[in-house]
């Protein structure tokens, strides 16, 4: 049974549709830039943010009569924006919601009841003020969690249990996940140069991205192929010394589409910008025979969106595939990795049939996706 994707939103610090954030890119423009906020960190730093006047017309166009979160705020508003560009109705009785996240309401730890924090309760409210009956599920499994997410959706949606899935990454920037990767030394003192020799690490953003997918298409955006994951089993936070494990990830995604690796026509790598990430995903690429295929990594845009990031980019994937054009890099300029990559640095056509998301995280986890031209 085939899956296919109907709609998609983003809203991130480029914009609060997919086109805006398409144009954005399209522009030359990064949504990165340095912060002095000590409210978050004693010393500057640089990070993706949704501006103050964008949050207050989120809260406006999502009042309740319930309280909800800036997290939750921030997903419903984006879902809600996809299901109004789907250009077909959805039965809601149909319908499930996966949430892709990884810290949801973190800020109110010790704020609230512990049970107001969980994500189960917050999916369950997102889902209530959408109108989708069904039990939400979440999925929140470290910075793969949005491509996990998608590959779910799809696999129910084959099963027969649904038609339709709306799939949502959210994240929020905070001081608790600002923090965690400062104690890392894995922020950047500069926007991130993902697979760059002069990459210094990672730039934090926030983010909420939303994919609509059914198996009845009338007007399909695109066709969602295959997804597979895998695990290193190496470090808690450093990722395999070969690109063994996530080479397998990607070789599973493609055989589970029936394409070979030359057919991939572009790839959105998880590109974080660290030294380790960036050399494990180019070894991964040669071992996985994609290496001839345009590569870019949309975090030089909007920073590492956590639990958003496999949605959102994945979004972005989707749109390249309507225009027909390969997504580019910001802030690339010599390779900083051992392998020959193919990093695009201009927006540009192309051909493009088949094109392959990547993602890795903490604890070893590996996540690819396909995603097909219609």
């Amino acid at each position: 049974m085939n899956v296919y994707a109907l709609a998609t939103n983003i809203t991130s610090s480029l914009g609060v549709t997919t086109a805006a954030n398409w144009q954005a890119v399209a522009s030359g423009k990064t949504g990165v830039r340095q912060y002095h906020d000590e409210a978050y960190s004693a010393t500057p730093f640089f990070a993706s943010r949704i501006e103050p006047a964008v949050w207050q017309s989120i809260a406006q166009q999502t009042k309740s009569t319930r309280a909800l979160s800036p997290f939750e705020q921030l997903a419903i508003f984006s879902a809600k924006k996809a299901l109004a560009e789907c250009r077909q109705e959805l039965e809601l009785k149909d319908t499930v919601l996966i949430l892709s996240t990884t810290k949801g309401n973190v800020e109110w730890l010790e704020q609230v009841a512990d049970e107001r924090t969980l994500l189960g309760t917050s999916a369950h409210i997102i889902a209530s003020e959408l109108g989708v009956t069904n039990k939400a599920i979440v999925i929140s499994h470290a910075c793969v969690s949005g491509v996990v997410a998608i590959t779910h959706a799809q696999r129910l949606l084959q099963s027969g249990k649904y038609k339709n899935a709306i799939v949502l990454g959210c994240d929020r920037f905070s001081r608790f996940v600002l923090n965690g990767f400062q104690s890392f030394q894995a922020i950047a003192d500069e926007p991130c140069r993902p697979f760059d020799a002069a990459r210094k690490g990672i730039n934090l953003g926030e983010a909420a991205g939303t994919i609509i997918l059914s198996v009845n298409a009338e007007m399909p955006l695109a066709e969602i192929h295959a997804g597979s994951t895998s695990n290193d089993a190496n470090h808690i936070s450093g990722p395999s010394r070969t690109g063994e494990e996530l080479a397998l990830a990607i070789q599973r995604a493609l055989e589970g589409s029936k394409i070979k690796p030359n057919q991939v026509n572009m790839v959105s790598a998880h590109g974080t910008a660290t030294l380790y990430n960036d050399e494990m995903e180019a070894k991964a690429f040669a071992v996985a025979e994609v290496l001839h295929a345009p590569l870019h990594s949309f975090k030089s845009y909007i920073g590492h969106t956590l639990g958003a990031a496999g949605v959102v980019e994945s979004a972005m994937l989707i749109e390249a595939l309507q225009q027909q054009k390969l997504i580019p890099s910001s802030g690339y300029s010599q390779s900083g990795v051992s392998t020959n990559i193919n990093v695009t640095t201009q927006m540009q056509p192309a051909e493009l049939n088949y094109v392959l998301k990547t993602a890795s995280g903490f604890g070893g986890c590996n996540a690819t996706l396909v995603i097909g031209k219609v």
